[in-house]
């Protein structure tokens, strides 16, 4: 079937996305102009139907031929402008030209780039030949807002003449929300109903103001609304996945790890607050604890320590708004009497008394983790190892590993707020570089030692090879030994997005390990070896503790004295924050490798196809299929298909209301237009199109932007440095050389052995105590942190100048 009627356009495989989506219109009663579909078939035989078409146009006057590929208009790609359109065209050979120019731009340069940044396969190509409307006036329609992502409200973007120049954006547009009642309003929701998610809707009016549709596909650029939930609306979510470093989604298996983690660890600290899944990320709902009369007063502060400036400003914004007005009858609190506020306490108190005792508790508190963490022997069935997955981990060292870490954090913290209008932020930060006792330092070290050590008959193999091949080589024992089993063996349980029980271990895939190797193995000046780095931070910490000491003395006796008490304490014990989440990552591995045992015996009984296919099932569905038998296999694509689309966001918001609305795009400051949007009023829109290619497939806005290209963020570790911007999104395919300034979305301790060849860090998330901005001050790095979206705000080899101390970014000049 070389040629079928738009009105029985159905199966994508056959007339494309765009065709089987008008299609389903028609046959709903929606006002689309005839026509019909040249299919696949004729698309992969290289033959156009013309007699077909040619019987078929009589009577049609002139036509619009249009691309319809089979991925297009999809839920996750729409290649919106990526495929040829002609206009216009009046007869039989003009069509048969039009549609062999819509077939070759398959494999245009647009199209091709566009289907490598989304990771998909050339498509087959049909082919809509329709009716042409003359438009009196045209535009998009948005049935949820394509920016700020607000499901309850609909955006157009309109001007009169055909609709070609604001899909284009070309022409000044009006942009406007209809009105409830209205015919955009109404087609809208009839549309969205029809096809049960936000769409991007193309019209045109003509001139007997009858509204026609020409076109309807998902908005790909919205993030996933959050799930419906209990309590009074609107619901406030905060992204928590940022605070161990991911940003990426996290796999099922993953997921119902940490939410159970999370809960815990706030119901430890009286709180309660829902974790949820949004987009594959990890939101907490923290709606009860905005309205709540006490928490709200203290809940902007709290955030300081994990969440950052961002989302700060964030909740600042929420506990302004009178949605979230106080509410005596909120529920947010619960307190755990076996964890007392007395214990609490005086566990810090003790650390703060007795550092040196308290760091050795830290470090047999995690040897005994380490020691605990392994299966038992024996274990011989699917569901026994299923037993010890699910098992709870034993809290005999929470006390001994949380307190003096939770002291160090207040140590680090409280000076700054006692020494205001003494010490900048700069010199605190100073202060606390280059602090002994962290793990990840290390690690890190131990790595460039490695390094050091590696024979010149090596060098070039190990700088020279994608890190991927040589993790596949040193699984396969081809690899010179050059002491990495001793490191693996210490650190193999660490890992990218470790937090995220689905994902490997270095043990598993030490690609990250050797990517960063490589860059060592670039490093020629002494003085900037990372150990020499390292040493020269905590010098200068030192020498600036007892500078502020002596400068504090006589201008504030009794809260400077406390200060550089704090201090002091600090640099026994901020040091240690790192080991709760090594200690604990120990038992996630073995946790992880008897999920993986679980899964070979899965496939061997038809259930997955690949053991690790396990990560994409919950544990009550492996449990299931232990017991029961079951092909699990579709389920796992499906999950692996969204997954990995996903994957490829770059922007995650910070925090979501839950209409869908991106709370941030509420606070930038240029939002006159927007506004406009917002507030029903017709302003005019600039002709740049920027809604139009938001909703289409948008780049992002640039809110971390200043002028020029400049980005603004929190400085989180002193210094200056002016170097070549790497944009880096995995760790584990890094190629960071020399004095590259690291500009990436987040960070957790697998990438920080990058930081030991970096000169600065610009990250788009983070707190000052985090974990990028605590490395980056033990080596004495430049780090501005909260960024937004500065891995699209710069670019590869751009030179930049990274100002940690004032918090800026910009273009060197």
């Amino acid at each position: 079937m070389l040629v079928v009627p738009l009105s029985r356009a159905s199966s994508v495989d056959v007339v494309g996305g765009k065709a089987a989506a008008l299609g389903e219109l028609v046959r709903h009663g929606e006002r689309v102009p005839d026509g019909f579909v040249v299919t696949t078939a004729a698309y992969r035989e290289k033959v156009v139907p013309r007699v077909e078409i040619s019987a078929l146009l009589a009577g049609m006057g002139t036509v619009a031929v249009r691309s319809s590929a089979t991925l297009e208009d999809s839920s996750g790609a729409s290649f919106a402008g990526q495929h040829d359109t002609v206009l216009g065209v009046t007869d039989i050979d003009g069509v048969v030209a039009a549609v062999e120019q819509c077939w070759a731009s398959v494999r245009g340069g647009r199209a091709v780039a566009y289907r490598e940044q989304h990771g998909l396969g050339e498509p087959e190509m049909a082919v809509i030949v329709q009716r042409m409307v003359v438009a009196e006036n045209a535009g998009v329609l948005f049935t949820a807002d394509p920016i700020s992502g607000c499901r309850t409200r609909m955006l157009v973007e309109a001007a009169a003449g055909p609709g070609s120049g604001v899909v284009d954006g070309t022409v000044e547009v009006d942009r406007y929300s209809p009105e409830v009642g209205t015919a955009l309003h109404d087609l809208g929701s009839r549309v969205q109903d029809l096809f049960g998610a936000p769409q991007d809707v193309e019209w045109v009016v003509d001139a007997d103001q009858q509204l026609w549709v020409l076109q309807s596909r998902p908005i790909t650029t919205l993030f996933p609304a959050p799930p419906s939930g209990d309590g009074p609306l609107p619901r406030i979510y905060v992204e928590f996945g940022h605070v161990q470093g991911m940003l990426r989604p996290v796999t099922p298996m993953g997921m119902s790890s940490l939410k159970r983690l999370i809960s815990a660890m706030m119901a430890s600290l009286g709180v309660q607050a829902d974790i949820v899944d949004i987009g594959g990320r990890l939101y907490g709902d923290l709606s009860d604890l905005a309205r709540h009369p006490s928490t709200r007063k203290r809940l902007v502060k709290l955030m300081a320590v994990d969440f950052g400036p961002r989302a700060q400003a964030v909740m600042e914004h929420v506990l302004a708004d009178p949605r979230f007005a106080p509410d005596p009858g909120t529920p947010a609190l619960r307190v755990d009497r076996s964890q007392s506020t007395l214990r609490a306490v005086g566990g810090i108190l003790r650390a703060l008394a007795r550092p040196a005792a308290a760091r050795q508790r830290v470090l047999d508190a995690a040897e005994r983790l380490r020691l605990g963490a392994a299966a038992p022997a024996g274990l011989g069935s699917g569901l026994e190892r299923l037993d010890f997955v699910r098992g709870n981990d034993s809290t005999d060292s929470a006390d001994d590993l949380t307190w003096p870490i939770v002291a160090g954090l207040l140590a680090s913290a409280v000076p700054g707020e006692l020494l205001r209008g003494i010490a900048t932020t700069a010199e605190i930060q100073t202060v606390l570089g280059g602090l002994p006792d962290n793990v990840t330092i290390e690690m890190d070290l131990e790595l460039w030692r490695i390094a050091r050590a590696v024979p010149e008959e090596h060098r070039a193999l190990l700088s020279s090879t994608a890190p991927a091949i040589l993790a596949e080589r040193y699984r396969n024992g081809e690899l010179p030994d050059i002491g990495l089993d001793g490191f693996l063996a210490i650190y193999g349980h660490r890992g990218h997005a470790e937090a995220d029980l689905g994902l490997p271990r270095w043990s598993e895939d030490p690609a990250g390990v050797f990517a960063a190797l490589a860059g060592y193995l670039l490093v020629t000046d002494d003085d900037q070896a990372p150990d020499v780095r390292f040493a020269r931070a905590a010098a200068a910490g030192e020498a600036a503790l007892e500078g502020l000491a002596r400068r504090v003395r006589w201008r504030r006796p009794v809260r400077g004295a406390l200060a550089i008490f704090l201090l002091r304490r600090a640099r026994v014990l901020g040091g240690l924050r790192e080991f709760g989440k090594f200690a604990g990552l120990h038992k996630l591995s073995a946790v992880r490798n008897q999920l993986l045992l679980i899964g070979s015996d899965l496939v061997e009984r038809g259930a997955l196809a690949a053991r690790d296919d396990v990560m994409f099932l919950t544990l009550e569905e492996v449990e299931s299929a232990l017991r029961n038998g079951g092909d699990l296999r579709e389920s796992v694509r499906a999950r692996r298909g969204i997954h990995e689309s996903e994957s490829r966001r770059r922007h995650v918001p910070v925090a979501v209301l839950s209409d869908g609305t991106d709370v941030e795009t509420l606070l930038m400051a240029d939002g006159a237009g927007r506004r406009a949007g917002a507030d029903g009023a017709g302003r005019k829109a600039g002709a740049d199109g920027a809604g139009r290619k938001a909703g289409a497939d948008g780049v992002g806005d640039k809110a971390g932007a200043g002028a020029d290209g400049a980005g603004d963020g929190i400085g989180a570790s002193p210094g200056r440095v002016t170097g070549p911007a790497r944009i880096v999104h995995d760790p584990a395919t890094a190629r960071v050389e020399p004095g590259d300034i690291l500009v990436v979305a987040t960070t957790d301790p697998a990438w920080t052995p990058l930081f030991l060849t970096a000169g600065g860090l610009v990250s788009e998330t983070g707190a000052v105590m985090a974990h990028g901005p605590t490395v980056a001050r033990e080596y004495g790095l430049p780090a501005v942190i909260s960024v937004r979206g500065a891995t699209t705000l710069f670019h590869n080899g751009q030179m930049i100048t990274v100002d940690g101390s004032r918090g800026t970014v910009r273009p060197a000049s």
